[in-house]
């Protein structure tokens, strides 16, 4: 059954994809906002409360989420259905293609300008002084990152703990995106966000690693998660990112632009500069890594 429901949300996901309005995690965030507006202290200088505040209104608005959805899919006779509803809406793999299109188009088509405004879309760097092959290497790591936080992980956490679980990944993945930085807005409000962000993702993260090297590169990609992803400031998103680049044979990471703020970041992957073309090698790697989970899926289920 569980090879169904994941097969059956992944079909959905790829002939509907996101719905633009009235999208649950859309709702999520405005109750964010508002809930972080009644916790969040205005000041950071009790750090101690301030991450408590933060950690109950984390609590407060995914646990019940999670209970609901636990009851709701264990007493209705439509359990199947509302599986496959609600794991089709924590999936994002064709939003996640069409963004990485918006910015490939554009570019075979030399409309730098365009391009530059749909990367803004991806990634939160800055864009008005990016070339071309800048632009190619935000929108390969962009895909690759969000291969594990919009697919594998949400696929990982419902295989492991059914709707529930997925849920309350999906929430907590969100909560990380909105409250995750370390801003002196959100530094120690939004550490237990970020936090359990890590550790819901440790195992996903892997995962998602070793299936991008088992479909490119295998042996770069294993050489790169080994020997550049402890240098990565995410714990997860280094051996993601490092993985995908060797799968991929290319160099990611380097130097990039945040608020205006130069930052050094480690290089990963390696000495080939990533291209236009390497764009859609990157969505290909993340298509033939959910094929090669279907199948391991299909597996399980089949001797199980």
């Amino acid at each position: 059954m569980t090879f169904i429901i994941v097969f059956s949300a992944l079909l959905l996901d790829q002939i509907v994809g996101e719905i633009k309005k009235w999208h649950p995690l859309v709702g999520f965030g405005l109750l964010a906002n508002k809930v972080e507006k009644l916790f969040r202290l205005s000041h950071n200088t009790n750090i101690s409360l301030q991450r408590l505040r933060g950690t109950l209104a984390l609590c407060l608005i995914t646990l019940p989420f999670a209970v609901a959805c636990y009851y709701l899919t264990s007493t209705s006779e439509l359990s199947v259905i509302l599986n496959i509803i609600i794991l089709y809406f924590a999936l994002g793999a064709k939003s996640l293609k069409q963004h990485a299109n918006n910015i490939y188009i554009p570019l075979t088509e030399n409309n730098i300008e365009q391009a530059k405004k749909s990367t803004q879309l991806m990634v939160s760097r800055d864009t008005q002084n990016m070339t071309e092959n800048d632009i190619s290497k935000a929108a390969i790591e962009s895909v690759l990152e969000n291969g594990n936080d919009a697919i594998f992980g949400a696929l990982f956490w419902f295989i492991l703990a059914g709707a529930p679980g997925v849920i309350l990944y999906r929430l907590v993945n969100t909560l990380d995106a909105m409250w995750g930085y370390r801003t002196e807005r959100f530094i120690h409000f939004g550490w237990a966000a970020a936090k359990l962000d890590d550790a819901l993702n440790y195992i996903p993260a892997r995962l998602t690693a070793f299936s991008y090297a088992c479909i490119g590169h295998y042996k770069n990609a294993f050489f790169c998660w080994r020997t550049q992803a402890p240098a990565w400031d995410s714990p997860n998103a280094g051996p993601v990112m490092a993985a995908g680049a060797g799968a991929l044979s290319i160099q990611l990471g380097g130097t990039a632009t945040y608020h205006n703020k130069i930052h050094h970041r480690p290089v990963l992957g390696t000495n080939t500069i990533a291209k236009l073309k390497d764009i859609y090698k990157a969505i290909k790697l993340v298509d033939h890594s959910i094929l090669l989970w279907l199948l391991i899926i299909a597996g399980i289920s089949y001797f199980a």
